[in-house]
């Protein structure tokens, strides 16, 4: 008699729980997303995360399964542990299924007593997860613990319009700690972007441990002292310092343990190696690369410095050996080379320069810079990678395996895409997350100049349309870009990027047919709340932007 009224208790508490969350009806304002999925199915129910909860999934998907596990764990304040499949039930179910289509997609089904995320690769299976993290209360960020965590019931199936999906960081005028960074890409992986862009070396520091150059980093990693306000050319003598020594790096133990967190996360870290110009630093700390000879101090001030490296022997086997070390710390395909704002004078005036240009039987000074980048693609071909760099490398003709960042507007991306090199856009005018993003500008940080606001970010189009249909294949996404002349701390980035960096995030992840301002404005009133729970400084009047 006793074991039948146990069953008939236990057959009743399973029945309270279902009739409990399998009718819940969820309103719309449950389901606020970013970047907002292809397809999402609103439906009845709710699944309860507790004790009980156990995660499986196959062995291959142990870093997805462990990553899902610390945030529901940290969530409800008890372990919910990732288990190999085999042999094994439970009520989350990460799976790979190769019938989905892209490479980066996935579905996500909720009901009330399964949550299933299927990614045709781990990457699919990770960006369900970010799904499933704004399906659940911004609390879950935070170090309260929630006493009853559910998650909506609905049907998702995603896939992201471009393979680039990208974030820019310059640690050159302003370094930044190994936590930010880490910082800073699970920012990008919460967004669904996949590609880090780390720009390492500039005229006023050298970030980057090369072991067979150590002065690279005992000498150019550092500056006597920074300009204080604007005054931003080296031609402006106008200006005042602080008079404080400024610099950091980043050891090579460091940087391979960043590249693995980013890894874990399906981020990319494309390093960048300025050449030819933008290179004065390297050059202070061994001036015999340079066009004149003379010791140089790491500069102090921002814009464009005229010293660049010599197109001599010394320099190529230089930047071989730099290369080499940055290629062996870096799996990326892809090596940023730099390119841009590269001035001719010191070519001009160097007899060495103009040997090379009559040698090699080239026109100018401009074709020197073609001849230069195509020395450096050759070596990193050989090394399996290919380059990418700022639109001037099409100066003088652009080198045969290139991909083209096109940043001066958007003429460089469409003469690479009509060319078929692949393109990244990021144009100043949408792109350039150090510009003001308000008109009103009296309670702003410091900023470069310009205006890009949260909407003109979400309003851009990285296809042009003066592309042909087989040439809009060419265009492989597009990318903030965030430079740190005036950004002194990582509360200052952080409002810089934030949340321009969300309105990109759609930009390059959902349909162009799918984008609503005001839909996105009501979602980003949402995903605010999850910005404040994980304590991050972003830029807040952005919210009552219309």
């Amino acid at each position: 008699m006793k074991q039948i009224l146990l069953l008939i208790l236990s057959f009743t508490t399973v029945f309270s729980y279902a009739n409990q969350y399998q009718n819940i009806v969820n309103s719309e304002d449950d389901y606020q997303i970013i970047p907002k999925p292809t397809s999402l199915e609103i439906l009845k129910g709710r699944f309860l995360i507790d004790s009980n909860t156990k995660i499986i999934g196959t062995s291959d998907l142990e870093n997805e399964g462990n990553y899902l596990s610390g945030m529901l764990s940290n969530a409800v304040g008890t372990e919910i542990s990732f288990k190999d499949a085999k042999n094994l039930k439970g009520n989350i179910v990460l799976q790979l299924d190769e019938n989905i289509v892209h490479d980066e997609g996935y579905t996500l089904s909720v009901t009330y007593d399964q949550i299933t995320i299927s990614g045709k690769t781990n990457k699919g299976v990770f960006y369900g997860i970010q799904t499933l993290r704004q399906l659940m209360p911004s609390s879950i960020e935070s170090s309260d613990k929630e006493t009853e965590l559910t998650i909506p019931a609905t049907q998702i199936k995603d896939s992201p319009r471009y393979v680039y999906r990208g974030m820019h960081l310059d640690v050159a005028r302003h370094f930044f700690p190994v936590d930010f960074i880490k910082k800073y890409i699970d920012i990008i992986a919460m967004h669904k972007m996949n590609t880090f862009h780390w720009h390492l070396t500039e005229d006023q520091g050298w970030r980057i441990e090369i072991k067979k150059y150590p002065k690279l980093t005992e000498v150019g990693a550092f500056r006597k002292e920074t300009i204080v306000g604007h005054g931003n050319t080296w031609k402006n003598d106008d200006v005042k310092y602080d008079g404080v020594r400024y610099g950091g790096f980043y050891t090579q133990e460091e940087i391979k343990d960043i590249v693995a967190y980013a890894s874990k996360r399906h981020v990319t870290v494309i390093p960048e190696i300025e050449l030819p110009g933008h290179s004065l630093a390297a050059i202070a700390a061994y001036p015999e690369l340079g066009n004149t000879g003379e010791q140089y101090e790491v500069g102090t001030r921002w814009g464009v410095f005229p010293e660049i490296y010599a197109p001599s022997e010394e320099t190529f086997q230089f930047l071989e050996d730099v290369l080499t070390e940055v290629v062996d710390l870096f799996p990326s395909g892809l090596i940023h080379i730099g390119g841009d704002e590269a001035p001719k004078l010191q070519w001009e005036q160097s007899k060495l320069a103009q040997d090379v240009i009559k040698r090699e039987g080239l026109k100018d000074e401009h074709e020197l810079q073609s001849y230069f980048i195509k020395r450096i693609e050759k070596f990193l071909n050989s090394k399996g990678k290919n380059i990418i760099g700022w639109d001037e490398i099409l100066e003088g003709g652009l080198a045969p395996n290139a991909t083209v960042m096109s940043w001066r507007g958007e003429k460089g991306g469409i003469e690479a895409a009509k060319h078929q090199h692949n393109v990244v856009m990021t144009p100043t005018h949408s792109c350039y997350f150090d510009f003001y993003q308000t008109e009103v500008k009296e309670n702003e940080p410091l900023s470069i100049g310009g205006k890009t606001t949260v909407q003109d970010v979400y309003g851009y189009e990285p296809t042009p349309k003066e592309l042909t249909e087989d040439e809009q294949k060419y265009i492989l996404g597009a990318q903030g870009n965030v430079w740190t002349e005036y950004m002194k701390t990582t509360e200052h980035v952080e409002y810089m990027i934030l949340p321009r960096l969300t309105a990109l995030s759609e930009v390059v992840w959902s349909s162009k047919n799918s984008r609503n301002w005001n839909d996105f404005h009501k979602r980003l009133k949402h995903l605010a709340e999850r910005y404040d729970a994980l304590g991050l400084n972003y830029a807040k009047h952005s919210l009552s932007t219309k």
